[in-house]
């Protein structure tokens, strides 16, 4: 039902109450009126201990129509057949609940277990089932093992005490071989025999591995029942968790059985051999297939007949375990040998967090060990304290890594995309990403350049940073007053090789969109441009080197034209030479580069400074072809001229335009020109 509210609820289990002349049941009024929020499932519906008729369980429809739970305890409410079948009819066709208890009812007869197999069919939602104490009318367990081995979405079913043993045991362990949802099975207090039963139980682990908990516990498996079942553990590759034995006559017989086949069980970590009289020959049997296992977490061996010699086999295995989490060793004759055993054995391992020892200690013939005895309890638990904060540290550090292994190590930025996004004229964003590429591959192999002299020699590597000062600054006379084609910006000098060295490892580079008619900034521009792409490096060799670059493109034609344009605030900033980029032998340049880096860098000492100057700039200029607009630009470029002083000064830096052509010619003639030397190395 939908909008319904508590007194809406309340009203119709009172109407139908007065209908089918039944009692009102208190308790149930009593949680209806606690309901808050009736969209959703509530926790529980507890009527254990209420005596619930045929008519009691038909009333209960108006509730479970209304309302759906979580848990539904009937437990001990005196069901009969037809109450039961009502109920289990009711609570199947409004999935009224996901858990449900129904033991202790020993009157519900095989229409009730038939009506509960039905429930089990046809429901979606139930997924646990208590049937403690509910035994199994002749052949009705066929009707609960017909809906086991349909699909069922049951995973825990609980059956103890129910006469399973014989027939119907059978008949269940058939169904549950192909059932694949159910993990959870509680067969205690069966009286389950060694033979027929425990060889059936063998078979449902050969074939069910779906299985993950198997509670056996009172019960008479005896060694030649536990035989059975270990061979079916053997199967047991990915499948049974947990393995409870507990005062099944289990002796040292049966220990030599599973001790050979611990080694070969993967998923097996808890197992439970309390009250068994197995002693401390049991223990030693155990102890070799205890140590090969890789897999057990829970041992549990409470009141299995131990003294010291047994306590010292368990403290070997306690030695050589790296994982297990508790051993339980209360109600046996353990006194000091054992616990001195168990406390070195402590101090080894560090993995063991809950070790149960009697709190008492055990009566010694010397009244001195009883001081030691308690003495020896004190340490073990200091141990179990001291690795569980271990275990606590352990935990924290991997949850640290795990989060810092899930956090981006990069954070990558692409200011160049977003203001290729708001500006139409620095072309598409794949080109400039192109270039983006094009740029750290010549930043790598400027880095490797420099990087491999620094490996031999730090006062080479000093000088060759010099080298590369000079030419830089000699490039930079060269390119003073860079143009965009959105508009100039302020030009800064570069810094010096010193000031390099001690400014912090940082590389910037401007992405000049050459041949696109894209814009060319300063590499010391002002972070806010939107075309521009900033990259911190860090040279892997001895202290920190700075590489400004102010191009990315090596075209051989602008950079030879270069030599012969004078720096102008309106001319685009011209390439590096590729010949200056190119790898050097042994510190040196090559020869073509060296000849360029002379006529950059001025007159030799001893030559005429006048004409010194004069020749380089001419060899620099006419050694190298030029494109052809190119050419109709420097037949409009003037002679050099020495000052009045008789003082040369730098080609690159001292000639001015005295050309008859306007400023606006000359920018439309270098446009055209820059597109051509940009088009000529494709």
């Amino acid at each position: 039902a939908q909008n319904v509210t508590v007194d809406e609820i309340v009203t119709a289990y009172q109407q139908a109450c007065q209908k089918l002349n039944c009692k009102q049941i208190p308790k149930l009024l009593k949680q209806i009126q606690e309901f808050e929020n009736l969209t959703v499932r509530i926790d529980c519906l507890d009527l254990k201990g209420e005596k619930l008729d045929y008519r009691a369980c038909e009333a209960l429809e108006e509730v479970f129509k209304r309302v759906r739970f979580k848990m539904v305890d009937l437990e001990q409410t005196n069901l009969d057949e037809d109450g039961a079948a009502s109920l289990f009819d009711t609570i199947e066709y409004y999935e009224s609940a996901t858990h449900l208890n129904i033991s202790f009812n020993r009157r519900i007869g095989a229409r009730g277990w038939q009506a509960a197999a039905q429930m089990l069919r046809k429901t979606s939602c139930l997924q646990y089932l208590d049937a403690r104490s509910t035994p199994f009318p002749d052949h009705s367990v066929a009707f609960m093992a017909r809906a086991l081995r349909i699909s069922s979405s049951l995973v825990v079913l609980h059956l103890e005490n129910t006469n399973l043993s014989g027939r119907p045991l059978v008949v269940l362990a058939m169904a549950l071989k192909m059932n694949v949802n159910l993990q959870e099975l509680y067969l205690a207090d069966n009286k389950l025999n060694g033979t027929q039963d425990s060889a059936q139980l063998g078979n449902l682990l050969k074939f069910n591995c779906c299985l993950q908990l198997l509670d056996l516990r009172n019960n008479h498996i005896l060694d030649s029942g536990l035989a059975y079942i270990c061979e079916g553990l053997k199967e047991q590759q990915k499948g049974l968790v947990t393995l409870v034995l507990w005062n099944n006559q289990l002796t040292h017989t049966g220990m030599g059985y599973l001790g050979m086949t611990l080694p070969l069980t993967q998923s097996l970590e808890t197992l439970n051999l309390g009250h068994n009289p197995i002693g401390n020959e049991g223990v030693r049997n155990l102890k070799t297939g205890l140590i090969g296992n890789r897999s057990i977490l829970r041992l549990g061996l409470a009141s299995t007949k131990l003294t010291c010699e047994g306590a010292v086999a368990v403290a070997e295995f306690v030695a050589e375990s790296p994982r297990l989490l508790r051993l339980d060793l209360r109600e046996n004759e353990i006194k000091m040998g054992g616990l001195i055993a168990l406390s070195l054995a402590l101090n080894v391992n560090q993995s063991l967090l809950r070790l149960d020892l009697d709190r008492e200690p055990k009566k010694e013939s010397v009244k001195g060990f009883l001081k030691t005895q308690k003495t020896l309890l004190a340490e073990i638990q200091d141990s179990c304290k001291r690795n569980f904060v271990l275990a606590k540290e352990k935990n924290e550090k991997e949850q640290k890594l795990q989060q810092s292994a899930s956090m981006p190590e990069i954070i990558v930025t692409e200011p160049l995309e977003e203001g290729l996004a708001e500006d139409g004229q620095n072309g598409s964003a794949s080109s400039a990403l192109e270039e983006g590429e094009e740029a750290r591959e010549t930043l790598t192999a400027s880095e490797n350049r420099d990087a491999e002299p620094a490996e031999d020699d730090s006062d080479s590597d000093t000088d060759k940073e010099a080298d590369s000062g000079l030419e830089s600054k000699g490039l930079s006379e060269l390119t003073e007053h860079p143009d965009s084609a959105d508009g100039a910006t302020a030009p800064q000098p570069l810094p010096s090789p010193e000031k390099l060295r001690d400014q912090p490892p940082a590389l910037h580079i401007s992405e000049e969109l050459a041949g696109t008619g894209g814009s060319a900034t300063s590499p010391t521009s002002a972070p806010s441009q939107a075309n521009e792409r900033r990259i911190s490096v860090s040279s892997p060799g001895r202290g920190h080197k700075i590489f400004v670059v102010t191009r990315v493109e090596s075209l051989p034609e602008r950079a030879a034209g270069a030599a012969r344009k004078p720096a102008e605030p309106q001319s685009p900033a011209p390439d590096t030479s590729p010949e200056l980029l190119a790898p050097r032998v042994n510190g040196a340049l090559p020869k073509s580069a060296a000849s360029s880096a002379t006529a950059l860098a001025g007159p030799s000492p001893g030559s005429d400074p006048k004409q010194g100057d004069l020749r380089a700039c001419e060899s620099a200029a006419c050694d190298t072809p030029l494109p052809d607009r190119l050419k109709d630009f420097a037949q409009a470029l003037p002679e050099s001229s020495l000052d009045r002083d008789g003082k040369t000064e730098s080609c690159a830096a001292e000639h001015e335009l005295s050309c008859c052509k306007t400023e606006r010619e000359l920018e439309e003639l270098l446009l055209e020109a820059s597109q051509d030397a940009g088009q000529e190395p494709q």
